[in-house]
């Protein structure tokens, strides 16, 4: 029977076997694990862009202004620094100092760096006038204390006979003691540095950057003290990579030092999470970070890698929510070969010196000028309680700080974009033509539209009484597709244009689920088979799949898009690009009606593909419309990102450009609704209205208010699909 039916509603004259696919498709005949394929597929070709990235990076001398400033933006040094200010710190038994003689002393400090946030470590001075300062930036896990051989067990370094003036700063550390729910209680098992980078990455921020900018305010006190001095920076593993980018940024350091970081980046991906920088190998590797730094000496070291073989296991009472990432120390072959680059880019090499020892830092001190072999050798004391004390300043004073930057990016966004709109509807939509170009290319991440034939495959893979469904993959780029499964009508009227609704999973999700009717499958009780009650109603319903699915296959593809500046997003708007230009050749299609649903996942999808592609005539977001940059970052939300699994959810700067108003600003004038259960875990009711309302006066202050809505309704996180069908029937039905 639907052999007949699917004839009339496909085309005349077709041979009997061909309604088992669409016309103008070729019969789909692989069989295949799409989802599992298309996420391959992508990484695949995402490894040959970070590969080709290598080549097109920008390695003109004269534009070293811009590049630093590009770098400053990418790790998050934009925000200024406060007066440089040091003092000193300590318990009543020693004051701060830790160690004196006739000839230097060692105290406890911190110094000022931005408003609300501190940088806590040990001061070195000599008694007379220090012959040239010097930034020292231990590993990560390694104490200042230790560094300088205070630490019980640890080895004198010849700092205290070096005659330099020396600031050690502490890093945050790779523990996981105060990564933890405050609310309820709940330990993490993500380390202080990933807990630092969950909550500042998507308001472009950075672990990495806020302690580039300790390092920078050290060098402003040096200088404010004694600016004829030179200001020498050394570091060792996470401090080594500190000490890189610090010296690349700021001109008034002489010389550097890198132990244990220094070589090829092109796998930073693989690395913990909190190395992710946003663009990086698009702007610069290594070498051309150190590019930055020449003709000042950069003397790169072949020890003090650190070695991570991955997250912290979970304590006892931890949860498990930390992302997968390791650091081992590069092979020297491959620290040469980027050292090579770095001096082909420079176009000299006598500014790079690559030291092959089995060094540590008394040989690294030695090494500085006028410095010879020291011979004191400190009291050594139990400083662990001190340590630890200031390891839960530092985590608290940035956890804190990043807190206090949620109210700061709600007022940039609110002066760049909701101070500056016009009143009137017509200059509104022109308004917004650059504003969505700049969500796209800056925001999202902009990559190429499809550039292959769109070779469309099809099967029929269901049929119900009032349905056919069919399976249609279609070609993006160079073996990278676009999936999903086809819902049309049987009762569709000849030669008819209709309405298409593009379906949306949500997280781990398939096409299948949007269709899926059986009340005892999982995929019920979220979905609710929308997209087939939709196609039963006489809609021809699209439900693609998108990339969010396979666990940490998918979330390494975040990892890689990230360092290329984009995001997963970059990849399913060309790949919705490319199913919309399908639908609109298909004879049952009205092209000025393709309207986009989404559930979960699927509703931040809601969010982001019509905000780009204006093909989309309406949008409904369900299950996900959220006060989403705080949801991301916050401290105080229980639902919040910082406290759970999803490692890949945050992009960079969002909270300094656009949250979910100012994304469904750019799909107005355009009908917009949001559908929300009342115990829907992903948000609170109470902030959904709070960003929903700056939506809502924007529709009405366009004189649209007709094109808006948000239904509440006493459930969890699934459609409902009422007022959300009704809104569909008001908008697309003629």
């Amino acid at each position: 029977m639907y052999r007949v039916i699917a004839l009339s509603i496909l085309t005349l004259g077709m041979s009997a076997m061909a309604v088992d696919v669409l016309p103008n498709t070729k019969p789909l005949v692989e069989q295949a694990d799409w989802s599992a394929k298309m996420v391959a597929q992508v990484d695949a070709w995402l490894i040959r862009q970070i590969e080709a990235s290598i080549s097109k990076r920008d390695s003109d001398p004269t534009k070293i202004t811009e590049k630093r400033a590009w770098l400053s933006r990418q790790l998050g040094v934009v925000d200024k620094r406060l007066p440089p200010e040091l003092e000193i710190t300590g318990s009543l038994e020693d004051r701060g100092i830790l160690f004196e003689s006739d000839a230097v002393q060692v105290m406890r400090i911190r110094w000022a760096v931005l408003e609300g946030m501190d940088a806590e470590g040990l001061a070195i001075l000599p008694a007379g006038k220090p012959r040239g300062w010097l930034v020292l930036v231990p590993d990560a896990d390694t104490t200042p204390e230790a560094l300088v051989g205070l630490q019980i067990g640890s080895a004198a370094t010849g700092l205290l006979d070096s005659g330099y003036g020396v600031l050690i700063p502490a890093l945050v550390d790779r523990d996981n003691t105060y990564s933890i729910n405050k609310q309820t209680g709940t330990l993490m098992n993500v380390t202080h540095r990933e807990w630092i980078y969950r909550r500042s990455f998507v308001q472009g921020r950075h672990v990495i950057g806020l302690e580039v900018q300790k390092l920078l305010a050290a060098v402003d006190w040096m200088k404010a003290r004694h600016a004829e001095l030179p200001v020498t920076v050394a570091g060792i593993g996470e401090g080594g990579m500190l000490a890189l980018y610090v010296a690349a940024l700021d001109e008034r350091i002489g010389a550097v030092h890198v132990a244990g970081y220094f070589g090829p980046r092109e796998r930073v991906w693989e690395e913990p999470i909190y190395r992710n920088v946003q663009d990086l190998l698009r702007g610069a590797g290594d070498a051309e970070v150190a590019a930055m730094i020449a003709p000042r000496a950069l003397h790169v070291h072949l020890w003090g890698w650190p070695l991570v073989a991955g997250p912290p296991a979970p304590k006892e009472g931890q949860r498990n929510i930390a992302a997968p990432g390791k650091l081992e120390a590069h092979t020297k072959e491959a620290v040469m070969a980027e050292a090579e680059r770095a001096r082909a880019l420079v176009g000299k090499s006598d500014w790079l010196t690559m030291h092959d020892d089995s060094g540590n830092v008394a040989k690294l001190i030695a090494a500085l000028p006028g410095v010879s072999a020291g011979s004191t050798a400190p009291v050594q004391a139990d400083h662990a309680l001190q340590s630890e004390r200031r390891q839960e300043r530092m985590v608290n004073a940035m956890s804190e700080w990043c807190q206090r930057r949620l109210e700061a990016g709600e007022r940039e966004r609110d002066a760049a974009f909701w101070q500056k709109r016009p009143p009137a509807l017509e200059e509104y939509v022109k308004w917004t033509e650059p504003k969505r170009d700049e969500f796209w290319k800056n925001v999202i991440g902009d990559l190429p539209w499809a550039d292959v034939p769109m070779n469309p495959r099809s099967k029929l893979v269901r049929e119900t009484d009032k349905v056919l469904v069919y399976e249609v993959v279609l070609d993006v780029w160079q073996d990278v597709i676009a999936w999903g499964w086809l819902a049309l009508p049987k009762d569709m009227p000849a030669g008819k244009k209709l309405p298409v609704v593009v379906c949306q999973h949500g997280l781990e999700g398939v096409p299948e689920d949007c269709l899926n009717d059986d009340p005892a499958s999982k995929a019920w009780n979220p979905y609710k088979a929308f997209a087939l009650k939709l196609a039963e109603q006489g809609y021809v319903t699209f439900s693609p799949h998108n990339l969010y699915r396979g666990g940490d296959a998918f979330r390494g593809l975040q990892r890689k898009l990230n360092v290329l500046g984009k995001s997963l997003f970059s990849v399913i708007i060309p790949q919705h690009a490319r199913i919309l230009e399908w639908l609109k050749t298909q004879p049952w299609t009205d092209e000025k009606r393709i309207a986009f649903y989404g559930l979960s996942y699927g509703g931040k999808s809601a969010m982001r593909i019509p905000a780009v592609l204006t093909d989309y005539c309406l949008s409904i977001c369900s299950g996900d419309f959220n006060e989403w940059v705080r949801k991301c970052a916050s401290n105080s939300m229980r639902m919040s990102y910082i406290f759970t699994h999803e490692y890949e959810i945050w992009e960079w700067n969002l909270g300094g450009s656009y949250n979910y108003a100012e994304m469904a600003a750019l799909i107005a004038p355009r009908p917009f609704m949001v559908e929300r259960g009342h115990d829907d875990g992903v948000g609170t009711d109470e902030w959904v209205n709070y960003e929903y309302a700056k939506v809502r006066r924007l529709y009405e202050k366009l004189g649209i208010g007709d094109r808006t809505t948000i239904e509440h309704f006493n459930a969890g996180h699934t459609i409902n699909g009422v007022v959300t069908f009704e809104f569909l029937k008001r908008h697309l039905v003629r």
